[in-house]
């Protein structure tokens, strides 16, 4: 055989190999794969089988719809498939695209959105004291008697506030109810909804870094502080927070709480057994006005700036609340910047001692600094025992934790215009819960500060993650295993959730019949 006859021949052998095996890879540490090139006919199978799998690993696969529920979710995906493919051919003009703020003005022109705002959505697990109520909350406040403003609008600082009989002490006090007459209610109103937002028309621009919108987010309370901590505002203002949460299909609230100091009229200051007496009031009176409401539970959750002597009462206090009020005072969090402020890892000793009936919900990795302090409160917040992890956002940058999600049963609890308008995320399609949604790992939708970002409390982040994080085939099933979670994951005892169970299903199952009715009869549907 000549060299070319040699070469040719080689050249055959090995082409043949090439084409019936060409990839060898480790695929765990014991075993290896090799890849055998298939049929036309066997690559279609394999490709249906690999989908199949995928479709049956979501968040809500397991779900079977009823009849009525087959309805609604044909239509539900007709409304999402319609605007996915607006979006594909413009993404420009696609929500979820978007900042949040650019694209506020839109929503209601959704005919997906008006949908998910009329179904019932669980509970919201994250949510905080200050920023519950809408602004229009805070606006109703400043119209009470005996408020009084000091600076204006365009200082550095803001203007500061008091509600007091008489003028307070120093120069520079005059009465709101003045200034209102003096410049239009129109012109100071519109005003006070600038104050108390985050809302600018061009997002992008004013708020450059994460530690710029968190400056503005911070400072607004130099001045929200005195209007909403007056004893008759506070508690009307969280009366009216939990009604517009049950409006927008909420059904239970678990929030986070600093217990500031309230005061009245009359020189009284509050102590935190007082404050949490309003909570428990409030909330039962809502309840016994509102069926199917379950009611509402308050995590603890200080400022994580403070030094270790001021903390040292944070600790005793969250010791004695929860144990004077074990069925309402469930938890322990610490809220603020985490990039700025102190890590779990510092409070390490103090959290070990305190009582094991305290559940923690720490906020961990809302964070972009992959390995930096911040990243890894996460691994000392499932260390500590965490019965959820707020925001969760870095998880994906952690293979172990995510073994420990599932292994533990610790929720995440994503808050999708949050994670925006906090800087974490520019677009919906990239937020890291696609991940949590398409393995089915133990996971709600929250809405954290809809007031300060002018959001619904809860259908604007529904909306978001139903149609910009989940899969283009994720359907109602997804919905509806979100809302099942919040009630699942959240801290109510056994005989609790088996109630909220029944009070879920019944309303759920209720606005399903009613929609799949406008449905079938193609009559008075808002959308």
């Amino acid at each position: 055989m000549s060299s070319v006859e040699f070469i040719l021949l080689f050249g055959t052998i090995v082409t043949i190999a090439y084409a019936k095996t060409i990839i060898t890879a480790d695929v765990s540490d014991n075993e290896s794969f090799t890849y055998i090139r298939p049929s036309l006919a066997d690559y279609y199978d394999q490709r249906e089988r690999f989908i199949k799998e995928e479709d049956q690993r979501f968040l809500g696969a397991t779900l079977v719809l009823t009849d009525e529920e087959r309805t609604v979710n044909k239509y539900l995906m007709e409304l999402k498939q319609n605007e996915l493919r607006q979006g594909f051919n413009d993404c420009y003009d696609f929500i979820p695209a978007r900042h949040f703020f650019e694209m506020v003005d839109k929503f209601n022109q959704s005919k997906l959105f008006q949908l998910i705002k009329m179904l019932p959505k669980g509970a919201v697990l994250h949510a905080h004291d200050m920023a519950l109520g809408s602004v229009d909350l805070i606006l109703k406040a400043t119209y009470r008697d005996h408020l009084w403003q000091k600076g204006g609008f365009d200082s550095k600082e803001g203007p500061n506030f008091i509600f007091s009989i008489q003028q307070p002490d120093g120069e520079g006090w005059q009465r709101v109810s003045d200034l209102r007459n003096q410049q239009t209610a129109t012109v100071y109103d519109e005003k006070i909804r600038s104050l108390f937002g985050l809302y600018c028309k061009d997002p992008l621009n004013t708020y450059k870094t994460i530690d710029s919108v968190w400056d503005k987010f911070e400072k607004m309370f130099t001045s929200l502080i005195p209007i909403i901590t007056f004893e008759p505002v506070w508690r009307e203002y969280y009366a009216d927070a939990l009604k517009e949460f049950y409006d927008d299909g909420v059904l239970y609230l678990e929030f986070r709480g600093v217990l500031p100091q309230l005061y009245d009229l009359d020189g009284k200051i509050y102590n935190p057994d007082e404050v949490i007496s309003i909570y428990i009031n409030e909330t039962e009176r809502f309840k016994s006005s509102h069926n199917p409401f379950i009611g509402a539970k308050f995590i603890f959750a200080p400022i994580r700036f403070a030094n270790d002597s001021v903390f040292e009462g944070i600790f005793e206090l969250a010791k004695n609340l929860h144990l004077q009020y074990p069925d309402f005072v469930i938890g322990f969090d610490l809220v603020g910047q985490e990039d700025r402020g102190r890590s779990l890892l510092e409070f390490v000793p103090q959290l070990l001692n305190l009582p094991d009936s305290i559940h923690f919900f720490f906020h961990a990795g809302e964070t972009n600094w992959y390995g930096m302090k911040t990243d890894q409160n996460l691994i000392d917040a499932v260390l500590l025992g965490t019965k959820r992890i707020g925001h969760g956002f870095a998880l994906l940058k952690h293979p172990n934790l995510l073994k420990e999600l599932k292994r533990r049963n610790i929720c995440v609890e994503i808050n999708p215009v949050s994670n925006q308008v906090l800087k974490l995320v520019t677009d919906y399609r990239n937020h890291p819960a696609t991940f949590f949604f398409s393995d089915n790992y133990p996971v709600v939708v929250s809405s954290d500060d809809p007031s300060f970002w002018g959001a619904s409390p809860l259908s604007h982040d529904f909306y978001l993650a139903f149609l910009g994080i989940a899969s283009a085939h994720h359907d109602l099933r997804l919905i509806k295993q979100l809302a099942l979670n919040s009630i699942e994951f959240s801290a109510m005892e056994k005989a609790e959730k088996a109630i909220a169970r029944v009070k879920f299903t019944h309303s759920w199952e209720k606005a399903i019949k009613d929609l799949a009715l406008r449905i079938n009869t193609n009559s008075s549907l808002p959308i």
